[in-house]
């Protein structure tokens, strides 16, 4: 299987150029075009921050194209990115951007989350008002699976797609093959809310596409190393291979990085590689 990370985690570091150049070194196939800068919501104020980053202004797409240039450098493509979010509080516009952005790049996905508050038919019609323009630039939007917290509770509950039922009701509501599935593992493991990364793959079938991997501990959104707590990824390799998965195993381990000097940048990406390529044998077998 091909490999990926997201470029997120150490983005917040070095910048993006620099987190795709770390990225080709450790020896990734493909990078996870993380666009939650576009547009960061403030939770504590209710409202959407003013921003200079390169993909909040007018040449967003040359940003787009060099760091894509970085990544063939080193023998990578981008396979998919991550559109901003709260998804329902981002302007439309901003949207659209990440999915011109994932074209731009050679991605071929763009994990757009669904409005965790909404019915599936209700985050359907949304996904159905931007599918016309994510076909004119050949990308495909992943919905993904979600989670809620209520103040006090020991766990979490449930958000959109967070159970197997309503993902694949998600999906089919749309009914486009331009419509897939972004498994998150550690939001499916998550009591309370997550029906557990192995039955969803077996639930979603050939409408899984995408997925983020990463390790919790059944309980917070810890997006850890995987191998490193107490998701069961021996047992999502076989649903994996039950459903004949053939899309990247692309890491969404942001915990994990946590240092920002460029030595431990590097050993960490060639650790969260070593870690997927663990996964990768586990379907082998």
């Amino acid at each position: 299987m091909k490999t990926s990370t997201e470029i997120d985690s150490f983005a917040k570091f070095v910048g993006e150029e620099k987190a795709v150049e770390l990225i080709g070194k450790a020896g990734f196939d493909a990078w996870d075009f993380t666009m939650l800068n576009m547009g960061i919501y403030n939770w504590e104020t209710n409202r959407l921050e003013d921003t200079t980053h390169p993909l909040n202004q007018p040449q967003y797409l040359k940003f787009a194209r060099e760091l894509k240039k970085i990544g063939e450098a080193y023998g990578m493509v981008c396979n998919q990115s991550h559109a901003p979010f709260p998804t329902d509080r981002m302007p439309l516009d901003y949207i659209k951007r990440s999915i011109e952005c994932t074209a731009e790049a050679g991605g071929t996905i763009c994990v757009i989350h669904p409005d965790c508050y909404a019915s599936a038919e209700k985050n359907a019609e949304y996904y159905q008002s931007l599918l016309p323009f994510a076909k004119d630039h050949g990308v495909k939007i992943a919905t993904e699976n979600m989670w809620d917290w209520k103040p006090g509770a020991p766990t979490s509950c449930f958000a959109a797609c967070a159970t197997s039922e309503d993902f694949v009701k998600h999906i089919d509501l749309v009914n486009d093959p331009y419509f897939v599935a972004c498994l998150d593992i550690g939001h499916a493991e998550m009591k309370g809310s997550g029906s557990g990364a192995a039955n969803m793959i077996r639930a979603l079938g050939h409408r899984l596409q995408a997925l983020h991997i990463h390790d919790n501990n059944q309980i917070s959104d810890a997006h850890q190393i995987p191998f490193s707590m107490n998701v069961d990824f021996v047992e999502i390799a076989k649903a994996l291979k039950e459903v004949n998965y053939t899309g990247f195993l692309t890491l969404e381990a942001i915990g994990f990085v946590k240092d920002g000097s460029m030595e431990h940048l590097l050993d960490s990406a060639k650790q969260l590689l070593e870690s997927v390529k663990r996964l990768d044998m586990l379907m082998s077998e």
